[in-house]
């Protein structure tokens, strides 16, 4: 047949689809509803209601059955690429047009009401989606077309979509009998409340130590001030601002054991139970489907590909930092016993921060408060801007009078420096408030997609917890906000600069165990003289951070960097342990698994009665996948090593990675993106100079 006719006859097809839905009489398409959008429209955040999210997650879900029924109305003898696989990743499209915003909307928005409204829009859709992959009448269309001539001729991302598509029906039971798909469903089903459970306790959880002057002798006058309390005592919460900087500079060590003790107790009450729940349910899951262990079934799709290569990277990581972990202690170990008078043969779990910022102010003349004064969060912000700009190519437009969920959150647009042309949009909602994520993560809103009106512009909100700006001062970020600042916008870049025609390969869609290589990577810029002296510059005088100060920190970038990388050993270890033949039901408690494996791993002897696990978020998204932070900083190091020899602002190499690792998101096997970019095979060998180990 004609090409020209093909053609004709294809867009015709797509025409007749998209008419179809639109004028499918069962779906009513809500008005003025801020999660329904038209395409390449930006939310109308700010007129969220009670109500929005609920109706336009049942709209999605109708549209989502909608095109189901597109899908499994077309013979299979007729069955192609683009009008099964295509389609099919339209469906999640769909859906993610209001998961991804509603979702957001649960972890920052202020009303309870729309917070918990989010909460039960993404318990809806996970059941969907769970009923969804256990479709017989979709899976057995995929595999019709899985049998034909066009399917067998696939190359490159779409036959990498066939074939992570047949093996997520068997991760979901096809090939089972049904009754055993039946229970695979429920147990989904059954984890996906566990879970929403288990980190909405977490966020939920409110607890404050109230201390006294002597208590709190050592910190800044202005983090005393914005905690003084009627009565003359300090309020110290559990957010990391309030949180990180009295564990490091109280001079009380019993006022610093017990907001330890407190930190390490969040959700205690809750989420014990529930987190012996989802490793009970897990376990059965995977007995259900035949696999041995949880940690098999994680591993089975990502980079690691089996439980015994985690293994062996976890403990050759542990036995190549052990030395260096035993110097950082000793180091610390002459301090603290310089100042106690006694010989010191340990550093508890509350000492270790106080003590680094000894060993840093006596043995590297270094005070985090004076570097603090050199990062300003709107300095930051702005050299930040700078290094991504210049690396990428890009722009970024500030948005005037954004319709956004708080007055703090800021919006961009983010344009293609060679083509002007808008690429997609980002937010950013930075400081702590009441209820909101507690962490610091890239939340998508919009993803990228190719349709048939063009490419979807992809759209992510950074949020973060940095201190918020008060009367006494501006924010000031430590050196580690700024690090962290990098990182968190090194998955916004991945998320926002996709080209991946399919939205279920968009930006971070990549194998879990990779997803942090590329902003780890991007983490390096910290450390940079030429980087830093773009935007460290003092908050009162504006003077740039003098070369004296940025040699220090750069001598002391590897103090603890033994026992900091071994607490994440211990919490890969930690992470997999619970998922790989541990018996919830058995004679050893979570907790006791937690005490064994920190006084075995790390220097910090356990703290008794504390239970840090059921604040462990990651225990829940994470599961038997946390190894992936150290496993994808071997690759963030290695590629790294190739701005250290062209330079680290050379702008050639920077569209390289921007067009090899970021754009492609998960369109190709993450190894092959990085030899690419490499331009080699990978080794570790940066990654252990980085450690200091070489």
């Amino acid at each position: 047949m004609n090409k020209n006719i093909i053609t004709i006859v294809f867009i015709a097809l797509v025409v007749a689809l998209v008419v179809q839905r639109l004028n499918n009489p069962e779906v009513r398409r809500p008005g003025a509803n801020p999660l329904v959008v038209e395409f390449n429209e930006v939310h109308d955040f700010a007129k969220l209601r009670p109500g929005h999210i609920k109706r336009a997650t049942k709209y999605v879900l109708e549209s989502a059955d909608a095109i189901l029924d597109e899908i499994l109305a077309i013979p299979d003898a007729d069955r192609s690429f683009e009008n099964t696989m295509v389609v099919i990743d339209d469906i999640y499209a769909e859906i993610e047009a209001v998961w991804s915003p509603g979702y957001l909307m649960s972890a920052t928005h202020t009303a309870k009401e729309i917070r918990d409204e989010g909460l039960a829009s993404s318990r809806a859709i996970q059941k969907y989606i769970t009923d969804l992959s256990l479709n017989e009448d979709l899976y057995n269309a995929v595999l019709s077309f899985s049998k034909s001539k066009e399917a067998q001729q696939l190359t490159g991302y779409k036959k990498k979509f066939l074939d992570d598509t047949l093996l997520d029906y068997k991760r979901s039971g096809f090939g089972l009998p049904k009754e055993k798909r039946n229970a695979v469903k429920k147990i989904f089903n059954k984890l996906s409340d566990l879970g929403l459970a288990f980190s909405k306790n977490i966020a939920d959880f409110q607890d404050t130590l109230f201390v006294t002057t002597e208590e709190i002798k050592g910190l800044p006058e202005n983090y005393k001030k914005e905690r003084l309390q009627k009565d003359g005592t300090y309020a110290i919460d559990m957010s990391y601002p309030s949180y990180v900087p009295f564990m490091d500079y109280s001079e009380s060590v019993d006022a610093r054991k017990q907001l330890k003790f407190k930190f390490n107790n969040r959700a205690v009450d809750s989420n014990l139970e529930v987190l012996k729940g989802i490793i009970s349910k897990r376990r059965e899951l995977v007995s259900v489907l035949e696999y041995k262990t949880y940690a098999e079934y994680r591993t089975e799709n990502r980079m690691a590909k089996n439980p015994q290569n985690v293994w062996e990277f976890e403990n050759d990581l542990k036995s190549k930092l052990r030395p260096k972990g035993e110097m950082d202690i000793a180091e610390m170990l002459v301090i603290k016993s310089n100042r106690t008078g006694t010989e010191a043969t340990t550093i508890d779990v509350w000492e270790a921060g106080f003590y680094e910022q000894l060993l840093l102010k006596e043995k590297y003349n270094l005070d985090a408060e004076e570097v603090r004064q050199y990062f300003e969060f709107n300095n930051v912000t702005e050299g930040l801007f700078t290094v991504y700009q210049r690396l990428f190519n890009v722009r970024f437009k500030k948005v005037k009078d954004p319709s956004v969920w708080h007055g703090d959150v800021l919006m961009y647009e983010v344009y293609d420096g060679a083509t002007k042309e808008l690429i997609g949009r980002f937010y950013l909602d930075m400081f702590p408030r009441a209820n909101k994520y507690g962490h610091a993560a890239a939340f998508s809103v919009t993803m990228g997609k190719l349709t048939e009106k063009g490419y979807q512009k992809p759209t992510t909100a950074l949020v973060c917890n940095f201190p918020k700006p008060t009367k006494f001062q501006p924010s000031l970020l430590t050196h580690d906000n700024v690090e962290t600042y990098f990182h968190e916008f090194g998955h916004l870049v991945h998320g926002v600069l996709t080209q991946a025609p399919l939205m279920s390969y968009a930006g971070t869609s990549v194998a879990r165990d990779f997803v942090e290589a590329p902003s780890r990577m991007l983490e390096n810029w910290v450390w940079q003289k030429e980087s830093l002296s773009l935007f460290a510059k003092h908050y009162e005088t504006g003077a740039v951070i003098p070369d004296e100060l940025l040699d220090k920190m750069i001598a002391a970038k590897n103090v603890n960097s033994g026992t900091k990388a071994l607490q994440q050993v211990y919490y890969g270890v930690l992470d997999f342990t619970l998922h790989d033949g541990y018996n919830p039901d058995g004679d050893a408690t979570t907790t006791d698994i937690v005490a064994k494996l920190q006084n075995e791993i790390t220097f910090y002897p356990y703290q008794e009665g504390t239970h840090m696990e059921a604040a462990f978020g990651h225990l829940n998204g994470y599961g038997a996948a946390y190894y992936g932070y150290k496993w994808s900083e071997v690759y963030a190091q290695d590629m790294f090593s190739i701005f250290e020899e062209k330079g680290i602002m050379n702008e050639e190499q920077g569209m390289r990675y921007r067009k090899i690792i970021l754009e492609k998101g998960g369109t190709e096997a993450p190894l092959n993106l990085v030899r690419e970019f490499l331009g080699r095979e990978s080794n570790s060998d940066a990654f252990l100079r980085s450690m200091g180990l070489e």
